[in-house]
């Protein structure tokens, strides 16, 4: 006869059985991550490892097709720059480019580049490989830096450390290009078609960076090797981890008894708690980025979004449904500032949007507006459209921005009070992305009403104001909201254009003024971005901008890595004892996990107002 075990009878074995695996675990002095498993081929015992913990997990190794931050991130630390970020400062700096000069029309730039550097393969990098990447983009247009190529009509190689870069009006952001310069004799056999939909770049991925990616267990962990032969000089450390971890708590916590080195986006009670441990730094640095709710404005026949959000007083009126502040307080836990406009405040091209005019919290004021527009009230409490059917839209918020989920929640109930059926999903990026980008057959049929996500934009602002332009549009640009304005496009077309900064910043405010009372876009919050390493054990953390910015997950700064070594010192961090701790820690955290699940009761990650 069958064992008939009750619940808690269960969990009792199991708590045995975890009990057990400590003791085990105690015997061979092992400890591991229960999110993050441990990479498959440890380090010899010589290395010097530096881990680091992000919630996202790379979206793809291939420069054409990624999209996501710690892409960037990963190719600035594998491929070179022509120019790159100076840490302190963020300025220009020389990279594989060692100098430059621009012709009087501003139409001709010539780089000097660096001699004597090789690829990780051992083939000699040439200023042939510059002009072969910049026409590569160029030819193929391939969106996801020809976004940054824009105006650059060819390249050529006139000498071995010589390249000269042609363009049909003066170029903006040509020292503040994101592109890493490729080896031609891979990419060369790569037809664009197959850079932009299907080649994979599977490790070990050839560059002339600081490290090379050499493996990647997709949501897992990515793993570089430091590049002995590197032209700046070879890291100190020897191998870098980026470890994907579903739980941020967990991810805490592993900082805390040593498993990581490193943290991005800690929870922020969590943050709290780092902040007063010994050998902890915390860093509540400026992130460049915004939060954003996005409404579908796409017009075409496609379009699977809701039509009224292509009325532009229907998204001013949901606009000041939303309660910004409440936001900051409660979502981020007081861990930003307010959004208002396209540009972030660190920025010299922010625009601050006068008080009078300010998208404020006012849901009177968004009822009557509302009501003016067409959409009446029906009995059961919810606007229909103006033709009088019921009205429903649906909101999409992303797992890898846990302050999003708390203000979706939050949207969900302020559009309610306005009269506004809303329902909430939580869903992975992928399943974002895969929305976004629908197609049937050749038709762009992008199938959403809105979403909550969030932007990392450039040091430089033409990227961040070149996306909402037709150019962008297509279904397989980077215009998410689908939003155009004959003006606006004007604008960022003379902004791209004009080198002066004097001249140029007021074109962007204009753009940016043009987008806000458009309102594509609610944009909710400027995060700062929470961060928090090892000093104990390691120094050379950099912030870039110096003080104030992120030292870990920022695609501008790769010094944090270079310049990473052990801390002389550090002191010894308790061996087997320390593991055994960490050991003990995760078995609490699976039995909790376990009792989790069998306790709670499943529910739907529908939300229905």
């Amino acid at each position: 006869m069958p064992l008939n075990l009750s619940r808690l009878a269960r969990l009792g074995l199991l708590a045995t059985a975890v009990v057990a695996i400590v003791a085990v675990g105690a015997g061979t002095a092992m400890a591991v991550s229960s999110s993050s498993p441990a990479p498959s081929a440890a380090p010899s015992s010589g290395s010097l490892v530096v881990r680091i913990g992000q919630l996202q997990d790379p979206d793809n190794l291939n420069p054409f097709i990624g999209i996501q931050g710690l892409d960037y991130q990963i190719w600035h630390l594998n491929y070179d720059f022509l120019v790159g970020f100076d840490a302190k400062t963020l300025a220009p700096r020389p990279e594989l480019a060692t100098s430059w000069t621009v012709s009087p029309d501003g139409k001709t730039w010539t780089f000097q580049t660096r001699p004597g550097v090789k690829w990780q393969d051992g083939v000699p990098f040439t200023a042939a490989d510059v002009a072969f990447t910049f026409n590569y983009i160029v030819k193929n247009n391939l969106s996801n830096l020809a976004v940054y190529t824009d105006g650059i009509t060819g390249a050529r190689a006139t000498g071995p450390n010589t390249v000269q870069i042609s363009t049909r009006a003066p170029k903006a952001n040509m020292l503040r290009m994101v592109v890493p310069i490729l080896p031609q004799h891979i990419w060369s056999k790569i037809s664009g078609k197959a850079a932009s939909a299907s080649f994979q770049n599977k490790p070990p991925i050839i560059g002339t960076g600081p490290f090379q990616v050499v493996e990647w267990a997709s949501h897992r962990y990515v793993h570089l090797k430091a590049n002995p032969n590197y032209w700046g000089g070879a890291p100190h450390i020897s191998d870098l981890y980026i470890l994907t971890y579903t739980n941020a708590d967990t991810m805490a916590s592993d900082l805390k008894l040593g498993n990581i080195d490193a943290a991005v986006d800690v929870p922020f009670a969590e943050f709290r708690s780092l902040s007063s441990t010994p050998g902890i730094h915390t860093s509540k640095g400026a992130a460049w980025q915004f939060s954003e709710l996005a409404f579908n404005c796409y017009a075409s026949p496609g379009s699977k979004g809701n039509p009224v959000l292509r009325d532009q007083v229907f998204r001013q009126a949901l606009n000041y449904a939303i309660d910004r502040n409440k936001i900051v307080a409660t979502a981020f836990n007081g861990y930003a500032q307010p959004g208002s406009s396209l540009i972030v405040p660190y920025s010299p091209f922010h625009w601050q949007p006068p008080a009078t005019d300010m998208f404020t919290y006012d849901p009177a004021k968004a009822n009557q507006m509302l009501e003016a527009a067409g959409y009446k009230m029906g009995k059961d409490g919810y606007r229909t459209t103006k033709q009088g059917k019921p009205l429903t839209l649906r909101l999409m918020v992303t797992t890898d921005s846990p302050a999003n989920v708390v203000a979706g929640k939050l949207a969900v109930q302020w559009f309610k009070n306005v009269g506004v059926k809303v329902t909430l999903s939580v869903v992975d990026p992928g399943v974002l992305t895969s929305a976004q980008y629908q197609f049937s057959g050749n038709t762009y049929t992008p199938n959403w009403d809105m979403f909550m996500w969030y932007w990392t934009q450039d040091v430089d602002p033409a990227f961040m104001v070149s996306i909402y332009t037709p150019a962008q549009s297509t279904g397989y640009g980077w215009n998410d909201c689908l939003w155009t304005d004959p003006a606006y496009t004007k604008l960022s077309n003379e902004a791209a254009t004009t080198i002066d900064q004097a001249q140029r910043i007021p074109l962007v405010q204009q753009a940016q003024k043009i987008f806000y009372y458009a309102s594509p876009y609610a944009i909710m919050a400027y995060p700062y971005q929470l961060e928090a390493w090892n000093t104990n054990k390691w120094t050379g953390w950099t912030q870039a901008p110096a003080a104030a910015g992120s030292a870990i997950y920022n695609y501008n700064n790769i010094d944090t890595y270079r310049n990473l070594q052990p801390n002389a010192s550090a002191k010894s961090s308790g061996g087997a004892k320390g593991i055994l701790i960490a050991i003990i820690v995760v078995a609490a955290l699976v039995i909790a996990g376990l009792l989790a699940f069998f306790l709670r009761r499943g529910r739907s990650r529908v939300i229905e107002a």
